[in-house]
């Protein structure tokens, strides 16, 4: 089976999810753009089509409505876009990070791109960590992607790492998804974007005191249960449906009651934070998938994303 992701690279451990190229630390960003594979731009090209004229060829047509994109590297297709389109190009991605990682302190952790490069990109650790009881760590990150096939606005998000499993959860603040998403019919000013997201202390302390509260809010197991049950039932689904959302929620639950990694440390054992850690762990690493890189992308970007997100909101409601 083909694997949706063409190319990445990392340093340190190996990602949660096994692929790439890895790198020692401290690489400039052209190594990167070479063992990410993004070093090749995105081109255009007027959309055009033949004619047939009873069964033998006709006249070579355009559609100035629109325009195709390809690679620059094996001119292979990307997506056929409308005019008003703004390309945000591999190496874009990469230089958005060239002040934080030679300045700020940031490090590059990952970069890449999915489905033959219609998505692209590239995962920095902030420098910020902050510890909960039971010295379970979390890291923040801040991720910027961007796609070509109409599937994602360019973003940049912040993101925690728990390392004792590796889960994701996106960073999201009352009022605020922790996310800055520039449309394509608008050009990318990645310092406006900086700017707006606000890379400061004060977000991610903002995120880790919920952390802390969710750590602290003990949870009894009929809390437990129906907790799971808000999360993985969704009541625009049929019946047939509703049988896998009960396997999903039988294997978190598994997970959180002490099967999960981190399960038993004192911020997780019977807390809030446990049943959220359990979601993330299975939407990361445990929900079905028809491969690696598909469930990478998912948890990123798809439904295991909006999942993660659901979880999320769920458990902030224990605290008000």
């Amino acid at each position: 089976m083909a694997h949706l992701v063409e190319t990445m690279a990392y340093v340190n451990e190996t990602p949660w999810h096994g692929l790439g190229n890895q790198l020692t630390s401290k690489q400039p960003l052209e190594v990167w753009a070479k063992q990410a594979g993004m070093d090749w731009e995105i081109r255009e090209a007027p959309v055009r089509f033949m004619t047939e004229s009873l069964g033998s060829l006709g006249a070579i047509m355009s559609f100035p409505e629109n325009k195709v994109l390809f690679r620059s590297d094996t001119n292979a297709p990307l997506s056929v876009v409308s005019q008003r389109y703004q390309v945000v190009q591999p190496r874009e991605i990469l230089e958005f990070y060239r002040d934080l990682t030679e300045i700020s302190g940031f490090e590059l952790e990952t970069a890449g791109i999915l489905k033959g490069g219609r998505k692209i990109w590239a995962l920095a650790k902030t420098g910020q960590s902050v510890t909960l009881k039971g010295n379970d760590v979390t890291n923040a990150y801040v991720l910027l992607a961007t796609a070509c096939d109409g599937t994602l606005a360019t973003t940049a998000q912040f993101t925690s790492i728990r390392v004792v499993c590796n889960n994701t959860l996106a960073v999201a603040l009352a009022g605020s998804n922790g996310a800055v998403k520039v449309p394509h019919s608008t050009s990318f000013d990645p310092q406006s974007v900086k700017k707006q997201l606000g890379i400061s202390v004060s977000t991610w302390d903002s995120f880790m005191y919920q952390m802390k509260g969710l750590s602290e809010r003990k949870v009894k197991s009929a809390e437990a249960f129906n907790y799971f049950l808000r999360v993985f039932t969704d009541q625009s689904k049929t019946a047939a449906t509703g049988l896998s959302n009960e396997r999903a929620m039988t294997k978190a639950m598994t997970l959180y009651e002490g099967h999960g990694k981190g399960a038993e440390l004192a911020s997780s054992k019977g807390t809030a934070f446990g049943l959220l850690n359990s979601v993330t762990e299975f939407v990361d690493h445990e929900r079905r998938a028809r491969s690696v890189d598909h469930r990478l992308e998912s948890a990123w970007f798809g439904q295991g994303a909006t999942l993660k997100q659901k979880a999320l909101d769920q458990a902030l409601l224990m605290l008000s």
